[in-house]
């Protein structure tokens, strides 16, 4: 960690310096730097160690072996500290969560029993699968149903762009059932992997290489008590689960953003040029200053937003503007690392390369920028309309 100050803001407690510092120094021991042709298998291991190591712990709530409550600074300062070092630590360690958090929420007793020891330990790997080929920001074009037959659920569908696809160990699948139209009649479920009528349709291949992947239902039968919630709550508690976890992608954007920053100046500092060093153009100069104030200015919206949820607010908002803020600016941040670099910025496997990659699918998933700021202007507009009546 080059700069520790942003540590001792007032949004944060000694308790989270001392997380993010014990973690860091972890990391630096524990996780692989770069990746091998094998993504699945170094997913996996990176589960087992971080659970192994009580890290997972963080990204449960509930109890049977996790934290008492998701703090959401905590998940923050996680994902940024794995970030820095490796951005499939970070996935690993985000996907636990995400696809745990539905559970951790609203599950009952018993599927909390069942569950969540064994993703805070790194035994199980979880997965959430809300998107579809025609409904990703759109979740009420939703087509994935599931209709009722006794004790039983029935689906039938597909999802797509799904996280640890092919390797978790179960999936919380949100599908229509109908109650009333739009978002309103959607459920949510545990679907364990390997139950009958549910299969991998496709692995799928991104820039920054992680398990993903295209599932299929076909008459997918699954015990009623693998519900999550009520009938036509589902997009509540995704929406719950995503509310979590939306500020912690920018949290981790910022751990990209600031391992560039680290690269840049390492960079400017060290490369000669002209028979001066690069940091001693002011064109170099400025383009440090900027990267170094859009991570400030990011992070301060961030630990802002885990802040307020923390402290039982609505943070719609807020992490709508965190997530744009420093996905947004992780890549203009990313984008400058590389220019610096010159030619070696884009040789396949150097740190600002790979993080190249790594960022561009922040700005994206868990709602795209664009998304954000319709989220944001509404909000702005729903605030105006209640100081106007």
């Amino acid at each position: 960690m080059s700069d520790l100050a942003y540590l001792d803001w007032p949004f944060l407690e000694p308790r989270h310096k001392e997380l993010a510092l014990s973690l860091d120094a972890w990391a630096t021991e524990q996780v692989p730097h770069g990746h091998g042709l094998d993504v699945d298998s170094e997913c996996r291991a990176l589960v087992k160690s971080l659970g192994a190591a009580g890290w997972l712990r963080h990204a449960v709530g509930g109890s049977h072996g996790a934290a008492a409550a998701i703090d959401t600074r905590a998940i923050c300062l996680i994902r940024e500290t794995l970030a820095r070092h490796s951005g499939l630590a970070d996935f690993a360690f985000a996907m636990q969560g995400l696809g745990s958090g539905a559970i951790s929420l609203q599950g009952t007793a018993q599927q909390k029993d069942r569950y969540l020891a064994r993703v805070s330990s790194g035994e199980a790997i979880a997965a959430f699968a809300l998107s579809e080929p025609e409904a990703g920001s759109d979740v009420a074009a939703m087509q994935c149903s599931a209709h009722i037959e006794g004790d039983q659920a029935v689906l039938n569908g597909e999802k797509t762009w799904i996280s640890n696809g092919g390797i978790a160990d179960f999936y919380v699948v949100f599908a229509r059932t109908g109650e009333a139209p739009g978002a309103r009649g959607i459920s949510a479920f545990i679907v364990d992997a390997g139950t009958p009528g549910f299969e991998i349709a496709e692995r799928i291949e991104v820039i920054a290489p992680h398990p993903l992947a295209r599932l299929r239902f076909t008459d997918c039968r699954i015990p009623l008590s693998q519900r999550i919630g009520e009938a036509g709550e589902g997009f509540k508690v995704a929406m719950r689960t995503l509310d979590v976890f939306r500020t912690s992608v920018a949290a981790a954007a910022l751990g990209f953003a600031r391992r560039a920053l680290d690269e840049g100046l390492h960079r400017a500092t060290t490369r000669r040029m002209f028979n001066q060093r690069l940091a001693d153009f002011q064109l170099t100069q400025a383009k440090l200053a900027q990267m170094a104030t859009t991570i400030d200015g990011a992070a301060l919206l961030v630990y802002r937003a885990a802040w307020q949820r923390d402290q039982g607010r609505n943070v719609t908002r807020e992490a709508a503007m965190a997530k744009l803020t420093a996905t947004e600016g992780a890549q203009q941040v990313i984008d400058a690392a590389v220019q610096l670099f010159g030619g070696l910025g884009v040789v396949s496997g150097q740190p600002v390369e790979t993080l190249y990659r790594d960022i561009r699918a922040l700005r994206i998933y868990e709602g795209a920028s664009e998304v954000q700021q319709l989220i944001i202007a509404r909000e702005l507009l729903k605030d105006l309309k209640g100081e106007t009546k």
